[in-house]
């Protein structure tokens, strides 16, 4: 398929690893490559064990303990298999008030073994506790906590750690801060790069690290706890505009504009992988929520999926014309959502890499686009100043959310699924309700573009950052 005519790709001195491209890219994309990976928080509950034994005497399996996982909902079973310590799920990402708990653990118990007779009450009590817990906050209002007059030159992206009670700030001024979301204190300043601060990330869920990618073409590895750097990845020989941790937090992932990616061990600081075959520059990377494979979108209007255990590519998505400004999977890694500057995103399966629809309706650049927590719904944001939301399986379109007067850079749901975040050049962030695509309020106070903005794991914090140099906490 012939690229589309038109403006997609920058030409005369606007050519990458100029000071205008970097403008382009940053205006251009905002915060959509950059992702706060969505992974499972497990809250330990400590129960009695026993034998739940099936098979061969030299299986037999002992229920250690139940984690819930609140987003999205599930029950976490950590079990011994011959002395050896396992983990399985059972996700319940239907679950939500109206469920009929007794139901549903009769289920669950005739489907898992594990789940014996006397552990019946005590799986009802969890599933209650997880039902009572999703509707917290989903109906939150937010109010203007604190303004951060953060950096000396505009933001580049923000994140949350899983527990929010910290976030981090990229910036042009070539640095990385950590801040206190309580009191709005800023704990640590990363100092070390010598060029503009692009990508950021925790190591979520375990959040006592942070990486941090730059123009400057290095990737650093630093301490939540003292601010120091362990570790500073050299390699690629253009700027990096995308990372990663995969959720075992033994990786990270670096993207750049010099048309690789690259896998770093946070052990050692050793390369692992170089990832090439790209033909352009790569500008949205993220892990599965497995850990075994890892997604790349480039400028060459391609996505390729990579086995993140050997380095290999295990297939190329082909289709889309113009270049790629989002790729992610979904929960259970069933499926991938691209979106491009050719004004339509893309679902595909995920296990052969097929693409399964093609979904249109923007009037301009796709920026960004995500799907809910339970897969069950994804969104878009386009420089056309609309978003749309859609039902996964049947690609139905919902909503239409309009009222922002300037391209959406960045969109994402909350971890309830009802409420959307948009963040736009036009100054403000918007919450919108997910069915109906009404806009519930107007976060504004900026005096410039926003170029990022994300909830916290609960819902009820939203930290907003921008080009004039500022961040808001919202809660």
């Amino acid at each position: 398929m012939e690229p589309r005519a038109g403006p997609s790709r920058p030409s005369g001195p606007q050519q990458p690893g100029s000071p205008a491209w970097r403008i382009h890219l940053q205006e251009k994309l905002g915060g959509a490559c950059a992702f706060v990976s969505a992974l499972r928080r497990c809250l330990s509950v400590s129960m009695a064990t026993k034998a739940a034994g099936w098979g061969s005497q030299s299986e037999k399996m002992k229920l250690k303990s139940l984690l819930l996982r609140y987003y999205p909902p599930g029950i976490m079973l950590e079990y011994e298999k011959n002395g050896e310590l396992k983990m399985k799920s059972i996700d319940l990402l239907d679950l939500d008030s109206s469920t009929d708990v007794r139901a549903l653990v009769e289920d669950i118990q005739k489907a898992e073994p594990l789940v014996t007779a006397s552990k019946v009450e005590q799986v009802t009590l969890l599933i209650r506790r997880l039902q009572e817990k999703l509707g917290r906050y989903s109906n939150h209002s937010f109010q203007l906590f604190k303004v951060l007059r953060a950096h000396i030159l505009p933001l580049t992206n923000v994140a949350l750690n899983k527990s929010g009670s910290c976030f981090i700030t990229g910036s042009y001024d070539r640095t990385c801060k950590l801040w206190d979301t309580a009191s709005g204190e800023e704990l640590h300043t990363l100092e070390g790069h010598k060029n503009v601060v692009y990508a950021i990330a925790f190591n979520n869920p375990y959040g006592d690290k942070i990486a941090t990618g730059s123009f400057d073409k290095t990737c650093k590895l630093w301490s939540v706890e003292t601010g120091k750097c362990y570790y500073t990845f050299r390699g690629h020989t253009a700027e990096i505009v995308c990372l990663s941790f995969n959720p075992q937090s033994t990786l990270v992932a670096t993207g750049s504009m010099d048309t690789t990616a690259k896998l770093w061990n946070i052990q050692n600081g050793e390369e692992v992988f170089t990832l090439t075959g790209h033909s352009a520059e790569i500008i949205s990377l993220s892990f599965n929520t497995s850990g075994n494979r890892i997604i790349t979108g480039s400028f060459d209007h391609t996505v390729a999926v990579w086995d993140a255990e050997t380095g290999k590519k295990v297939y190329t998505l082909i289709g889309h014309c113009a270049e790629i400004s989002s790729a992610l999977f979904n929960w259970d890694c069933s499926l991938i959502l691209t979106g491009s500057m050719d004004k339509t995103c893309m679902l595909w399966d995920a296990t052969n890499g097929k693409c399964v629809a093609t979904i249109t309706g923007h009037n301009d650049e796709i920026l960004d686009s995500c799907f809910d927590y339970t897969g069950k719904f994804f969104a878009t944001s386009s420089a056309d100043g609309t978003a749309r939301v859609y039902h996964t399986a049947t690609r139905k379109f919902i909503a239409k959310l309009e009222g922002h007067e300037g391209e959406i850079s960045k969109i994402s749901f909350n971890p309830q699924g009802n409420r959307l975040l948009t963040g736009s050049s036009d100054k403000t962030a918007r919450i919108w309700d997910a069915q109906t695509g009404q806009c519930l309020q107007v976060l504004e106070g900026h005096t410039d573009e926003i170029f990022s903005c994300a909830f916290n794991y609960q819902g009820n914090i939203v930290i907003t950052g921008s080009k004039d140099n500022t961040c808001r906490i919202w809660r």
